[in-house]
């Protein structure tokens, strides 16, 4: 007897799932976008670069702040098992932040010298903090996915972009400078935090059965996480968050300010629609995994759906962005939409492609991620240095890095695809 996907998880199910993460995120990602004209015009490219370089910071740690162990909350079968995935993560954020805290206090001179910035100098100190919430709101997140929270998901992530939109736009108005950027990103996460919290305290009886001699065999079964997947996703978010630093450094701070506010707008799509489909692909394809030992049914129906979005929209963005740009942010943002354009084509892929490798962590495939990932950050450093001793313009080293990174992101989708096919790559 044939098992059929359909059986196991209803279509209406999957799509309810999607729809009710992409309402949230659509209605999150709109308030940024439409305040960024008055925050374009409230803040300078220089200020927008700083700020980059301290969500750059945060981000690098923060992937890697639970030790990669919020993904593992998906996967048991039993919740009790599943609560000492979670506290082990937390465990491990909170020794991150100790440790980090300690290397901001007597490494502070050091740590600014190399970023080039000493606007950041009085900031930095918060920088621990702001990656253990957001270690925290990881973990958080994904222990609501395998709840089927949804709709606090949904939630969180409105409250994180009201708040994050109500603090940069009173501060702006203050004329307190970055801080305003730097503030309004610190606190909507906290608040965040506050909404998806509540699911896990108010849960006594499943709090009942953390137990040290459980943490510690949940661990040791999927101890994969930290010894493959913690690199993984640390030589990915590095690639990319390490380079918006070298932007800065090689070309200007203000060249960045460009660069990240291109970024910021090109994968909010992503953060709209991709990641939330993702999101909803994770749960569904472990499920068809553990009922027929594949996930090729899953696999391919999101795929098609993600392409479905992403080429008309991505197709229409290429021909209207600069002019786009120009005028919803002003004149003296019309060099961010230049650069749009040449990047839309990574995002185009990115799009499709990023969810979709979660196969890897579905099927316990971390060595392929890490390798995967190690190759990228090799591949994107050396691009971004090379373009520096040659003394090549902003543009060249633009067109070079997306052509480089596009025949990579094709190369995984090959990849992952037979995994979900076959349940494994050889």
């Amino acid at each position: 007897m044939k098992f059929k996907i359909k059986s196991i998880i209803p279509k209406e199910e999957f799509s309810k799932n999607v729809l009710t993460l992409i309402t949230g995120t659509a209605i999150a990602q709109v308030i940024p976008i439409a305040i960024s004209p008055i925050l374009t015009r409230i803040y300078t490219p220089e200020e927008f670069g700083i700020y980059a370089i301290f969500v750059s910071i945060i981000l690098i740690f923060s992937v890697i702040s639970n030790g990669r162990y919020e993904l593992a909350v998906v996967l048991p079968e039993k919740d009790e098992d599943a609560i000492n995935v979670f506290a082990l993560g937390l465990i491990i954020n909170v020794s991150l932040f100790l440790l980090l805290s300690l290397i901001v206090f007597f490494f502070t001179d050091f740590i600014i010298s190399k970023l080039g910035s000493e606007d950041l100098r009085f900031w930095l100190y918060f920088a621990p903090f702001c990656i253990f919430i957001v270690g925290l709101f990881n973990l958080l997140k994904y222990f609501n996915i395998r709840k089927k929270y949804y709709k606090d998901i949904s939630k969180a992530t409105v409250i994180k972009s009201i708040a994050l939109s109500v603090v940069q736009l009173s501060l702006g108005f203050l004329k307190v400078g970055v801080g305003g950027l730097i503030n309004g990103y610190l606190f909507s996460q906290l608040f965040a935090n506050l909404k998806l919290a509540k699911n896990i305290v108010s849960d006594k009886v499943l709090l009942s059965y953390i137990d040290r001699t459980r943490i510690k065999s949940i661990g040791v079964r999927y101890k994969k996480f930290p010894m493959f997947s913690v690199w993984a996703i640390f030589a990915n978010s590095f690639s990319y968050n390490y380079l918006n630093i070298l932007i800065s450094a090689f070309y200007s701070i203000g060249t960045l300010g460009f660069y990240s506010l291109s970024a910021r707008v090109l994968g909010a799509p992503s953060g709209l629609i991709s990641k939330s489909i993702g999101q909803v692909f994770f749960q569904a394809a472990t499920v068809e995994k553990n009922t027929v030992g594949n996930a090729k049914k899953t696999f391919d129906s999101t795929f098609k759906k993600l392409v479905i979005i992403a080429v008309p929209f991505f197709s229409v963005l290429y021909f209207v962005v600069v002019d786009l740009f120009e005028f919803v942010f002003g004149s003296d943002w019309k060099v961010a939409g230049e650069y749009s354009k040449v990047l839309i084509p990574l995002f185009f892929i990115q799009f499709i492609v990023a969810p979709l490798s979660n196969i890897n962590n579905i099927f316990e495939l971390q060595k392929l991620a890490l390798v995967w990932q190690v190759v990228l950050m090799c591949l994107s450093l050396s691009i971004i240095y090379i373009s520096n001793s040659m003394g090549v313009d902003f543009y060249t080293f633009l067109y070079t890095y997306v052509s480089v990174l596009f025949i990579h992101y094709v190369m995984l989708f090959l990849i992952i695809r037979r995994v979900a096919q076959v349940g494994k790559l050889f």
